[in-house]
């Protein structure tokens, strides 16, 4: 029997919005919607777009200080992670222990954690890699009750400034704690578009209200 495929908290809404959905690493996920692929891509270039990524991974990592965490978890990838500051964000890359790339991952130092995101694909494997480097002495822990959406675009700042006026100081690859909405979001000024951009982490229960 096939394994039932996951849903994202803003699947309902996904299919309200007439999505075309599709498989991708175990999740039922939009490709597409009426506007069409191109449209959309010309729409994030001028403007700005809004996409569903709560199928990655996200986690958290604690030692007894930042310093205990952030050492070890250069053990899993080949980055700076003790020199980060409190607020600021790094891309980089989880490996095996001959050098190979494993994935490529976000991490931030979040003053008492280091949060993680991971890719959808890899994120069950990634996970049981840095439980084996890491564990007992960080605890991770998986977030299961948060959505994740990437607001993408050059008008991105401008909608999003709307909903909280401190995001205009934000700058490239900061992540901070608002609220938008009544709700607590965990922002950073990133993405993979080749845009200016944010991603932003939702409570599952406030996600669709927000989007």
């Amino acid at each position: 029997m096939a394994q039932a495929l996951k849903r994202t908290p803003l699947y309902e809404l996904h299919c309200e919005l007439g999505a075309k959905l599709t498989e991708f690493a175990g999740y039922e996920m939009p490709v597409q919607y009426s506007l069409g692929i191109l449209g959309e891509h010309q729409h994030t270039r001028t403007k700005a777009g809004l996409f569903d990524v709560s199928h990655m991974g996200q986690i958290t990592l604690r030692g007894s200080s930042y310093q205990e965490t952030a050492l070890a978890l250069e053990k899993a990838i080949p980055m700076d992670v003790l020199g980060l500051k409190v607020g600021r964000q790094r891309y980089g890359f989880l490996t095996t222990d001959g050098g190979g790339i494993l994935d490529d991952l976000m991490f931030s130092n979040r003053e008492d954690h280091i949060f993680v995101v991971l890719n959808a694909a890899c994120k069950d494997s990634d996970i049981v890699h840095l439980r084996t480097l890491l564990e007992p002495e960080i605890s991770i822990e998986v977030i299961e009750n948060r959505a994740l959406i990437a607001l993408q675009g050059p008008a991105s700042e401008t909608v999003l400034s709307e909903f909280n006026s401190q995001i205009s100081a934000m700058k490239f690859m900061d992540i901070e704690t608002l609220s938008i909405a009544g709700a607590e979001c965990w922002i950073s000024r990133s993405g993979y578009t080749g845009e200016d951009g944010f991603e932003i982490s939702i409570p599952s229960s406030a996600a669709e209200a927000i989007t």
